[in-house]
């Protein structure tokens, strides 16, 4: 009984494990604070945070990866649940600012209401500003869903990274033990699926 009891625990600790280190690649994991010439690791032309969940902590890592040197232009997408306030994408970069990010190395997308639309019109600007390789940030829970919806849109014109947050209160590491953090990790892996079917119709 006890050897069961452990085997299922076993099981329940890796299929944890899995699932995050799945929904949340870091392609700068392994490289420095500021960018550098290690393959991989070298600066972007732009850096992406989507707004959503805890926004405040998705830009502050932008901010974060800007003041270190990944990229010197900040494009922030998401507009507000509430059409009567200001959009989260207007909220980030008064967050910028108030950290003293130029208002020129700013830009926004107001109107992304969900994922997918967060990327169609990013890409617009990320086009227009000519972009080739860019950072995307946001939630480690989302990360991943975020850039297979990028990608799918850049179809190989721009390099999409991978950087999800360093903290996020709702996906704490033992978020497979909170009611939150099961319905995001399996709602997220959920999503998964259906963009990944949705692509191949």
């Amino acid at each position: 009984m006890i050897k069961a009891i452990l085997a299922v625990g076993l099981v329940f600790g890796l299929s944890a494990l899995f699932v995050s280190a799945y929904l949340s690649p870091d392609d700068l994991a392994r490289c420095q604070e500021s960018p550098s010439i290690s393959t991989g690791c070298g600066k972007a032309d732009a850096i992406v945070a989507v707004s959503g969940g805890k926004t405040q902590f998705r830009t502050a890592e932008a901010i974060k990866l800007y003041k270190a040197g990944w990229a010197d232009t900040l494009i922030f997408s998401g507009a507000a649940f509430d059409t009567a306030a200001p959009s989260n994408a207007s909220v980030m970069r008064k967050q910028a600012l108030e950290a003293g990010v130029p208002a020129s190395d700013i830009v926004v997308d107001e109107f992304s209401r969900t994922t997918r639309e967060n990327a169609e019109k990013t890409i617009d600007i990320v086009e227009k500003y000519d972009v080739e390789r860019m950072i995307l940030v946001t939630s480690p829970y989302h990360q991943r869903r975020a850039s297979i919806e990028f990608k799918n849109l850049t179809e190989n014109r721009v390099t999409v990274v991978n950087h999800p947050t360093a903290k996020d209160p709702d996906w704490p590491w033992y978020w497979w033990a909170t009611p939150k953090g099961i319905w995001l990790g399996g709602g997220e892996l959920v999503k998964i699926v259906v963009t990944s079917s949705d692509n191949y119709l």
